[in-house]
């Protein structure tokens, strides 16, 4: 099955082709005209047509270092930080040069009292090259702080692959035990799905799984533990138009299932239900894993350290942004874990 990699620029520099970034340049440089025009203006009559004027001059700087800064994309992204933020400065001060030049040849300069063409163009450059130089340390320092966080994320999903429960593996292991006797056959599919189960905690972080395949996971998981709790243990799926080839990080799913195994099931004198569902609405796949809680009066209450669903919070948000999140409280009794997460393509992903 297909898998995808993350991908990692080595550039600080957001991708100045996108439109979100082009939006985010017409917002601040409209924000920036806005304050100028305040600023400088001493009759709020005047104060339109001062904006209207610093708008369209300071948009089409942003716009065209913008432009600058995306048509040389790939080869910033060979340079070091520190030779990327120096090009991308001179890249705005050429752009500043240029419009001020053009603005002085084509807008008389009484649209501009009391300057001349070379107080402008110093103005211009003053402004664009300390705006600039700002500009560029946020994303650095943004960028920084995106690589740790993408940091952090993998040693928790390190962690994760590390943390399987010796209680699962040795239960499980007694279990083939004591299929091998009379039912050798389920003792190897047992087996099996324990092998699958390990390679795919095992690997690689950097590799995206699909929802298939996680889908595939997770069967196998409760399969292995339906060996073990037999009827004690209840599964309902609901899954509807789940796109399976789309992509999707490894161990979101299962592990989810697991807790609900051991903190919900196990601990229940009669055993309990897993209901797992499953929607793609809007590009959108939601999933949800509900179970049913031990008795009050059990006599059993597991108390978690949290890890894994921090884990998984964490790497929705390292990967999706925003556009990804997780929602843990007791619905009508039952304890209830929902994610949900965009499906991109590839070029996307």
């Amino acid at each position: 099955m297909a898998q995808v990699e993350y991908r990692t620029e080595q550039s600080f520099l957001p991708d100045f082709c996108g439109v979100r970034t082009l939006f985010a340049v017409v917002v601040s440089t409209t924000v920036l005209a806005m304050v100028l025009a305040l600023a400088a203006t001493d009759h709020l009559q005047a104060f339109w047509e001062n904006f209207s004027m610093g708008a369209l001059y300071v948009q089409w700087i942003g716009l065209m270092a913008a432009t600058f800064i995306c048509v040389l994309r790939r080869w910033l992204g060979k340079l070091s930080h520190g030779r990327a933020g120096l090009v991308a400065w001179l890249l705005i001060m050429l752009a500043a040069l240029l419009v001020s030049l053009i603005a002085g040849h084509l807008i008389p300069m009484e649209y501009f009292p009391g300057v001349s063409l070379g107080d402008l163009m110093i103005r211009t450059l003053g402004i664009s090259g300390i705006l600039g130089a700002l500009i560029l340390r946020y994303l650095y320092e943004n960028h920084q702080q995106k690589q740790k966080e993408l940091a952090e994320s993998r040693a928790r999903f390190q962690a994760l692959q590390a943390r399987i429960r010796p209680h699962f593996l040795f239960n499980s292991l007694n279990t083939v035990i004591s299929l091998i006797p009379q039912h050798p056959g389920q003792a190897e599919e047992v087996l099996q799905d324990l092998a699958d189960l390990f390679r795919a905690s095992l690997g690689d972080e950097s590799r995206m799984s699909s929802v298939g395949r996680e889908m595939e996971l997770t069967r196998q998981y409760l399969a292995v533990e339906q060996q073990r709790l037999g009827s004690r243990l209840r599964i309902t799926w609901s899954l509807e138009d789940l796109p399976e080839d789309a992509p999707m990080p490894a161990l979101l799913l299962q592990p989810l299932v697991e807790n609900a195994v051991y903190h919900g099931i196990e601990p229940a004198v009669h055993g309990g239900e897993i209901c797992i569902f499953g929607r793609y609405r809007n590009n959108v796949v939601a999933l949800t894993v509900s179970n049913t809680l031990a008795e009050q009066d059990a006599g059993v209450h597991r108390q978690g350290n949290h890890m894994a669903l921090e884990n998984i919070r964490q790497r929705l948000a390292v990967r999706f942004g925003e556009e990804a999140g997780m929602h843990t409280g007791m619905v009508e009794d039952r304890y209830q874990v929902r994610i949900w997460f965009p499906v991109k393509g590839e070029k996307d992903a």
